[in-house]
């Protein structure tokens, strides 16, 4: 961080919060760090207000590489990105003196809607149906046609999104040292006529993951994209793989992420 001096904070414009936000822009100055208006002109991005707000700092600043995020959380609560707690200033002070912080990278899923329009997430991609009826998928590993999916839709998440929207369907906690994606099942139907894996599996940073969407009446699909809905139209072919770039998130040395998943789930 020491080469890293503009700083801007991303944040929800809450009137009860703007005193605490001010408190930590007034400690960042006295550290000798310098506040900037917009996001384009940051080395540094802060998001303060939990995972989320995290998430929405990532996706408006364009998934930069070539920076570093801070998440700060404004609440008591779980938070997985968010190392830092808002009133917690002396901590915050003690880590930036004393080297108590290092650099985590997490990858960053691509995703390729028909050919031509593209997004990314750090999270999680998820496909659903948005009527009552099953959304039928053909799902491709690479050159393989691997399974047909019948069932509500399909997730497919990076490693620090595998404690989210994955979970909640059984899939596993992956390492985020682990270069890969995991695709997760929503409600798949097995029985006589219908099989799919019906587990989660997770495929290698060389891999690309195509679904093809047939196209049964089921035409307007809920793309979520981390924490965020996209609601589009006939949508024919989703290529999904992971991207090349990275986050850059500051993290303290002494808060690992398995330290995290114990300390929010067990």
């Amino acid at each position: 961080m020491d080469t890293r001096r503009n700083m801007f904070f991303s944040y929800k414009k809450d009137p009860a919060k703007l005193a605490g936000i001010q408190t930590l822009m007034n400690i960042a100055k006295e550290q000798n760090f310098t506040i900037v208006d917009t996001a384009k002109e940051a080395n540094i991005i802060v998001a303060v207000g939990g995972d989320g707000a995290f998430l929405q700092a990532v996706r408006k600043s364009g998934f930069r590489s070539d920076c570093l995020y801070v998440g700060i959380t404004d609440e008591i609560e779980a938070s997985l990105y968010c190392d830092f707690y808002i009133h917690d200033t002396e901590a915050m002070i003690e880590a930036i003196q004393t080297a108590g912080v290092e650099v985590r990278r997490y990858p960053v899923i691509d995703v390729h809607l028909d050919g031509h329009t593209h997004f990314q997430c750090l999270n999680e991609l998820s496909v659903r149906s948005s009527i009552i009826k099953t959304f039928v998928i053909d799902v491709h590993i690479d050159d393989l046609h691997f399974e047909t999916f019948r069932g509500d839709g399909i997730i497919v998440s990076t490693p620090t999104g595998s404690t989210a929207y994955s979970r909640s369907v059984n899939g596993a906690v992956v390492d985020p040292r682990i270069p890969c994606m995991q695709v997760s099942e929503i409600a798949s139907l097995n029985n006589n006529q219908f099989r799919t894996l019906g587990s989660s599996f997770i495929l290698s940073d060389s891999r690309k993951l195509t679904l093809q969407i047939v196209q049964d009446g089921n035409d307007y699909p809920i793309i979520g994209l981390d924490n965020e809905a996209l609601s589009v139209q006939n949508v024919k072919n989703i290529e999904v793989e992971l991207s090349g770039s990275i986050i850059k998130t500051v993290k303290l040395k002494n808060n690992s992420f398995w330290q995290k998943v114990q300390r929010t789930f067990l």
